[in-house]
């Protein structure tokens, strides 16, 4: 397989191509058995479901673990589990798929039974408070759980275990993980912490966001208070977030939690992601350093972490992974969401990406829900990664995926990779037409390629093509070039 590499804001393959990536999530967070008094980590993805992720057009995973599952005691590494990691990226390369390795955590914590996933027991320093099960929605430890809140404050602090910093054993884990896949042909990249939490301030941040909504309520005009009143009143809860549909009003709400935000990204995240970066380079240059945003600017709150340095230096291979989601996300009212709502978060990451310089991969997006309402909502992002030229990994791969009705929208035709440096490119699900336009400066010697999600009832390019099964091959000579392919 190609090195994948950076440059400006696209990925590029060692031929000089314009790479795009299509892919999924595949969390290894644990399972809790009546069996095992612990949780039990299997990283259960077989050769049958990356061989379909494969068919079905997916050239890249996000390959999740938990620091508790590789670093379960101070300083010792389970070897037996970073095997069973190993044995899902053999697979990745042998059917195409490119993985980059993500540290998930939610609620920092996952002992058996609570519902968080995360760090070990050993590195849950939360002064005496004790992490409760969640009773309503899963995220309830981030608004309010005091140890949660502590155990965060403690890694940020960089508070001590035997004697040595919490983060110090973080970067080594790191490390010992790099040396161990750093040659890997399928290697992308690192995501060093799936959605870094600030801890005590991010509680703060949570009281602000309520108190941002009521008082919009109140100042707003538009926010009919007893429109609102009336539909809690009826049960309709859903009905009351209708004005925040506009994406002006929504940030008016959530406004409140920017300046901690700042401070978190930069007194706190910054320095700990430069401080990995650091670890991860003392091992090798290979793999692109993937930089996540925090939990909150899921909602928007603007991400104001600058590029990665290592040694002094820019990192120079670095990409912005960010996450975005509709506030009906994990619940039954998923087909409400709103696409001008989301469509501002992304374009505030959009925003942070200029800033940044750099390629864009979204890392977590979607949802699920009953029925095929909520489809709509996954078409909408999926043409707005489309227009941006961004690649996505789509939360989460689960068994059934294949034969959920969302594969009509995430099996789709996309260019993998272009001889030049695309101009636009769209799928226009209507008229079954997928068009590409871009510029060639130079000859190559391989060809751009397309996935075809289906067989194609007409091409029309000014180059040689072939198509193979799922695969379109077209060689084209350097100049400005158009390729529309109808199904």
């Amino acid at each position: 397989m190609e090195k994948i590499s950076t440059q400006g804001r696209i990925f590029v393959d060692s031929q000089g191509r314009q790479r795009l990536f299509n892919g999924v999530n595949l969390c290894d967070k644990g399972t809790d058995t009546p069996e095992s008094p612990v949780r039990v980590y299997n990283s259960p993805f077989y050769e049958d479901t990356i061989a379909e992720l494969a068919k079905n057009g997916f050239n890249i995973v996000r390959l999740g673990m938990t620091w508790d599952a590789v670093e379960p005691e101070p300083g010792k590494y389970c070897e037996e589990y970073l095997d069973k990691v190993e044995k899902v990226a053999d697979l990745c390369e042998k059917y195409g798929i490119y993985f980059y390795l993500d540290m998930h955590q939610d609620l920092y914590y996952g002992e058996k039974g609570l519902g968080g996933d995360g760090a070990p027991k050993w590195a849950c320093l939360t002064g005496g408070a004790e992490f409760k099960p969640v009773k309503f929605v899963w995220a309830e430890g981030y608004f309010w759980g005091r140890a949660t809140h502590r155990a965060f404050d403690a890694f940020w602090n960089n508070e001590k275990v035997n004697g040595i910093p919490l983060q110090t054993y973080f970067q080594n884990m790191w490390k010992h993980i790099a040396e161990r896949f750093k040659d890997h042909p399928a290697l992308f990249g690192f995501d060093f912490l799936n959605e870094p939490f600030p801890g005590t301030p991010g509680g703060k941040v949570f009281r602000k966001l309520i108190a941002g909504v009521a008082k919009t309520v109140v100042a707003d005009r538009r926010v009919k208070i007893p429109f609102m009143l009336k539909q809690l009143a009826s049960g309709n809860a859903v009905r009351c977030l209708e004005p925040y549909n506009d994406f002006s009003l929504f940030r008016k709400a959530t406004s409140g939690g920017d300046k901690l935000i700042k401070q978190f990204d930069l007194q706190k995240y910054y320095p700990f992601i430069n401080g990995v970066a650091s670890a991860v380079r003392e091992v090798t240059d290979n793999g692109i350093i993937m930089m996540e945003n925090c939990y909150y600017s899921n909602l928007g709150i603007p991400y104001s972490v600058p590029a990665v340095v290592v040694k002094g230096k820019r990192e120079p291979n670095l990409c912005f992974a960010p996450h975005a989601y509709d506030i009906m996300v994990d619940t039954p009212e998923y087909k409400y969401a709103s696409n001008t709502r989301v469509g501002g978060i992304f374009d505030e990451h959009k925003r942070s990406q200029e800033r940044l310089d750099v390629p864009l991969l979204v890392g977590e997006w979607g949802g699920q829900s009953e029925g095929t309402d909520w489809l709509y909502h996954i078409d909408y992002l999926l043409n707005k990664f489309d227009e941006n030229q961004w690649s996505q990994t789509y939360w989460a791969y689960y068994d059934g995926l294949f034969e959920n009705p969302i594969m009509a929208c995430l099996r789709r035709t996309y260019p993998v990779a272009v001889t030049g440096r695309i101009k636009s490119y769209s799928w226009d699900k209507e008229n079954k037409t997928f068009t590409l336009e871009y510029t060639q400066e130079e000859k190559f010697k391989a060809s751009t390629e397309f996935y075809l999600h289906a067989e194609p009832a007409e091409i029309e390019c000014d180059g040689k093509y072939k198509v193979n099964g799922d695969r379109l091959t077209v060689k084209t000579a350097p100049g400005e070039h158009k390729i529309t392919i109808k199904f």
